[in-house]
Formats: structure tokens, sequence, C-alpha cells
């Protein structure tokens, strides 16, 4: 989540106020760490109903004013919502078997989150697997304090996750203002966020932060692994987000690329065909240099659907920055390694829009406030979990897809939510009072229902 917020907010807005970065992780950090030991006796002074009266408000507005329809925003917004309302009435409940079922529910969720990371690092073998697995390693143990009553028999279980949460993002959010200090004004956001060592030597020269209008839009093409191969074997969630089967037992993992006319067209592919039959597709999936192979990058979409098939979908960005995926885009093409977990069409897509949308929230004002506004945004809380999962295993043509949706939805001026509500409803109000024209108190009516 901090990495992902102080990308969007862009390498020189958060350069410049570093230090107030890291005193605001330090005190989240001892926030945190506060809330985890009042825990320990079972008696918490941290207003823990207060937590959850605030996630049922959330989730009743989320419900009420989510917009009709099936797409992945609408359903992500939704299944938030419902997610909410269920901890809410859980921590506002005071019987004693709400917190068994929360503990039980979190424990689950550590559990399961540690063992695909830990299953992912040895697998995949990507650079900082031994990390990774130490990090799941450390989730299954917490998945176990959870499970265990011991010492406060499940009082203290909400307050464990709350205070365990606020301390890891302290830390991360004082770690990260630190690298930015004795990064180079000219470093991309490439240079620390990204895992290919490739690119970890990016510069830029006068390149202003924030995005722009520009001619032409940035499309983000997906072929999803069930969407590009024929008569795919039906295998729920793996088809979408990792690999689909044919009925003859070929695998495919789909395609991602990115479109910026009138000239950048980004689609990495290997030279040669990757042999991805079901026995040596485990070997090809090690993210190690035996893997790399020579690649090649299309010339265009037009060329690339006609001697394929058209993408299964694409998400479209009116403002971007140009010059940072510019630069991005001359620096990348100068090595065309290809690593089918590493360094593939998705982590491509996705680094190149990252540098695209580097400082788009900074336009919107300055100082603590744009952080604090960015920390609050529900979908950058969505999109960091696609980005954290995808650097836990690797980036997929679904995981890209997702990723690029929730960043449209996330850098949008005003995000659906109860904030955007009472602000609406204040300035409808306000018009009321004035005794302006009907027709433009009908037209404030319009905007509050209509979905963002």
């Amino acid at each position: 989540m901090v990495r992902l917020i102080l990308l969007l907010l862009g390498h020189d807005f958060t350069r410049r106020r570093w230090l107030m970065l890291a005193l605001v992780g330090l005190i989240w950090t001892v926030l945190g760490a506060a809330i985890f030991v009042d825990a320990l006796d079972g008696v918490a002074y941290f207003p823990i109903h207060v937590f959850g009266y605030l996630l049922l408000i959330e989730a009743v507005v989320t419900l009420v004013v989510s917009p009709p329809g099936a797409d992945t925003r609408v359903v992500l917004r939704k299944a938030r919502g419902v997610v909410f309302l269920l901890f809410g009435l859980l921590v506002v409940d005071e019987h004693h078997a709400a917190n068994v079922i929360l503990a039980m529910l979190f424990g689950i969720a550590f559990l399961a989150d540690g063992i695909f990371r830990m299953a992912a690092a040895v697998v995949v073998r990507f650079p900082g697997w031994r990390l990774s697995f130490l990090t799941g390693l450390f989730e299954v143990g917490f998945a176990i304090f959870m499970f265990e009553p011991y010492p406060t028999f499940y009082a203290g279980t909400l307050p464990y996750c709350i205070g365990m949460g606020i301390f890891l993002s302290g830390c991360g959010l004082v770690r990260q203002a630190i690298r930015l200090k004795r990064l180079p004004r000219q470093a991309t956001a490439a240079r620390w966020r990204s895992r290919d060592l490739a690119i970890h030597g990016a510069l830029l020269t006068d390149v202003e932060e924030g995005v722009s209008e520009q001619e032409g839009e940035l499309i983000v093409h997906v072929w999803t692994p069930a969407g590009s191969v024929d008569e795919p074997v039906p295998q729920p969630v793996i088809d979408r987000y990792i690999a689909a089967v044919d009925s003859k037992g070929v695998i495919s993992t789909g395609h991602a690329a990115l479109e910026a006319a009138p000239d950048i067209y980004i689609s990495h592919y290997p030279k040669v065909e990757i042999d991805r039959s079901q026995t040596d597709f485990s070997h090809a999936l090690r993210a190690t240099a035996d893997n790399d192979v020579p690649g090649r990058f299309q010339p265009s979409y037009l060329v690339e659907a006609t001697g394929w098939c058209n993408a299964t979908a694409e998400v479209r960005f009116g403002r971007y920055n140009r010059a940072r995926l510019v630069a991005f885009w001359e620096h990348y093409r100068s090595n065309d390694t290809y690593n089918l977990t590493n360094r593939n069409c998705s982590s491509t897509v996705a680094h190149a829009l990252e540098a695209a949308l580097e400082g788009s929230l900074a336009q919107s004002g300055s100082g603590l406030n744009v952080f604090l506004r960015a920390v609050f945004n529900p979908e950058l809380w969505v999109a960091a979990q696609l980005e954290r999962r995808a650097r836990a295993m690797a980036w997929t043509p679904g995981l890209v897809l997702d990723y690029a949706r929730t960043l449209r939805a996330a850098i949008q001026p005003t995000p659906l939510g109860w904030s955007t509500l009472v602000s609406q409803s204040a300035r409808f109000w306000r018009i009321v009072r004035r005794h302006e024209p009907v027709r433009d108190v009908e037209a404030i009516r319009h905007e509050v229902k209509r979905p963002h």
C-alpha cells in the first residue's frame, strides 16, 4: 500500500517531503505497537467499537450508492461492502462468539496467504524469494497465534490485527521515505519498485511530474488465458489469472500489451515460442537466469491482433505522463531479455503503466492532506493487494487487467464512498438554502446519483 501511494504521489513530491513521511511512519509504527501491546492483557483502551461503526457506515454507503452492473470495478465495490458489513457487525457485537469468529476468519486469511506466499517463492524463485518465504512463514505463525486462545481467549483478536497492520505499514513508510531521500532526483519509479534488475538503472532527465491531457489515449490490452485458447477446459479462477488448458493439453498464459498513440506500442514476447506443455511448464515458471530467453517487441496492436486474435479486454486512460512513459520505454527496450515469470509481457505493461501514472495524485494538491486522502482511498487498497499478490508470485494478464481497472478508478477526482456522498449532500443543501432555481437542484441530484 505504501509503495503504491508513493508511486502515485510521484518521486519529486515524496522526495521533497521524505522527512514528513518518515515522521508520519514513525508515529504510525509506535501507534501500532501500542495497540498490539495494549490488547495483550485482554483490556483494550483502543476504541474498537468506533472502528466497527465506521466499517458499517462505509459498508452501507458503498452498497447503496454502487451503480448497477457486473464489471470488475462494480463487483469489487460490492464485495468490499459485503465484507465490511460482515466485519462491522462482528466488531460491534459484544458477544464472545463474535471474537471467536473474527479470530478464525483472520487466522484462515493469514494461513492461506502465508502458504500461498511460501509456495510461490519456492516454485518461482524470483529475486528476493527467500525474504518472501520468511514473510509467509511469519504469516503462518501469526495465524497460529490467532487460532489459539492464549493469552486473552480471543478478546484481543481485532486489536492484534489492527495493531500489527498499523505497525507493519508504519515500518514500510519509514523504510521507503529513507530510500527516497537517497535516490537521485531523476530516479524513476521502476528504480525502487521493480524486482527486474535490468531496469534499476533507469534515470530520467528534465521530466515533469504528474499526468496531463494527451492527443491520444493510453490503452492497456489484455488477452486473458481463457479468452486466448479454443475450447478451454474449465478451471475457475486459474484460467482467469494463471493459465488455461485447451482440449489438447496445450497451456496458454494469455498476454498483455500497452498502446499510447501515435508511436508507442509495448508488447514483450519471446523470440521463439516457449514450450508450454504440462511436463515442462513447472520448470519454466522459475524466474532464474537459466529461463531467460531472447525476446522481441511487437510493432503494433493491429499486427499482433491480425496474427493472433483481438484482445479480450482493454482499459483506457485519457490522462497520463507521456514523457515518463517514453523515457521508461526507451530504456526498457534496450534489453530484449524475456523471462516467463520475472520479465514477461505482463510485468512490462505493469511497470510501463506505473511510469505513465507516476505523480497523478499529486495534481490534486500538496502536503499531508494529499497523502492522507490517498491512504483512505479504497481503490488504492484493492490495487495494492493486487500488486502485492503479483510481487509474491508473478504478473499475469489477469492481474494486470484488474490492476489497470483499479488504478483507473483510484485516480478519479471523487472516488465513490461515504466521503463523496457527504460532500455532494452538503453541496446540495447549500444550494437549496440559497433558493437557487429548481433546474440547478435537479442537476445536483443527478450528479449525486451518477456513478463515477
